[in-house]
């Protein structure tokens, strides 16, 4: 096992390695080293922070509320980072800045809190309730966001739906420099609790037994998930699905041991969003398809398989 999941973790790191040089390269008929460095160079490096981010986002919350449907952008955490992120642009600040992204994780830390207490029954999340209080935030954080777009200039609210799409066709030094410190630190602390997990798998009970401080645990991990999703959504909008898929694929293939697990979720978020950025500006060239727009229709009919697969092992909902 060790070997075939350190064997992936080179395959899926060359991976990556191939795939930025190709974006890096891809649709410049002469290349420019300026063009490189300060356009192409950047959306690279953000596709990296960003992937890696949001499949450790994923990791996280599915076993630290103990739902494998729970995702950044299905339970309104991406919601309410970019409600935060949309306010402070209204208040003067400016997209991919630091502080959009403290206002994003402001957000985001909101959300989450209020979907964990209303799903929370006999201190476990359920995961309809979970799903539906994360449909009701995402639905009350965009009705806020289009009462901003529709406040705003028309320059203004063309850059807000534009963003909010998800892309990374804004992405400088600038906005990179931004994002990494909390993508770093939202990742040392998921690190510091890839043990603590491994246990919280079996259950709260085990746990507790195994002399797990649960609560301590969930509290990092969370705190974990709003700097891994708020700063990315501050930066390029709002993307969905990768939260979910990558982490479902990765453990079939390594098992539920999170050491392994949150590195290669992270490789393989990282190479899943640069392939969908590529893939956005070359489908329709000269134009660019949003990134959400690929992860979504990627991310929906898995999601509808996973969704009929966790009702089926829980013998069905009430």
């Amino acid at each position: 096992m060790r070997s075939r999941w350190a064997l992936l973790a080179l395959i899926l790191g060359l991976l990556l390695v191939v795939c930025a040089v190709v974006a890096l390269e891809v649709g410049i008929a002469e290349t420019s080293s300026q063009i490189v460095w300060n356009i192409r160079a950047p959306r690279v490096a953000m596709a990296l922070l960003v992937g890696s981010g949001l499949a450790l986002a994923g990791v996280l919350m599915q076993v630290s509320l103990s739902n494998p449907l729970a995702d950044p952008g299905l339970v309104g955490v991406s919601a309410g980072a970019a409600l935060g992120a949309v306010i402070a642009v209204g208040l003067g600040a400016a997209f991919n800045t630091p502080v959009t992204s403290i206002a994003a994780c402001l957000g985001a830390a909101g959300a989450t809190a209020i979907v964990v207490a209303v799903s929370l029954h006999d201190r476990r999340p359920e995961v309809v309730t979970l799903l539906l209080a994360g449909v009701a935030v995402t639905a009350f954080a965009g009705a806020v966001l289009a009462v901003i777009v529709s406040l705003s200039t028309s320059a203004a609210a063309r850059s807000i739906t534009f963003w909010s799409s998800g892309s990374l066709a804004l992405s400088t030094w600038g906005a990179v420099w931004a994002v990494a410190p909390f993508v770093i630190l939202g990742a040392i602390v998921a690190g510091t609790t890839a043990r603590s997990l491994d246990v919280l798998s079996l259950g709260d009970r085990g746990a507790i037994s195994a002399g797990v401080d649960v609560a301590a645990v969930r509290y990092r991990a969370l705190t974990a998930v709003v700097l891994l999703v708020a700063a990315g959504v501050a930066s390029v909008g709002v993307i969905a699905f990768v939260g979910l898929l990558i982490p479902h694929a990765m453990r079939m293939v390594v098992g539920p041991r999170h050491g392994r697990l949150l590195l290669l979720s992270a490789l393989a978020g990282a190479l899943l969003i640069l392939l969908a950025d590529t893939l956005a500006r070359l489908v329709a060239n000269p134009l660019e398809i949003p990134i959400g727009a690929i992860t979504a229709v990627i991310g929906a009919p898995v999601f509808f398989l996973l969704l009929r697969r966790t009702r089926a092992r829980q013998g069905g909902w009430a």
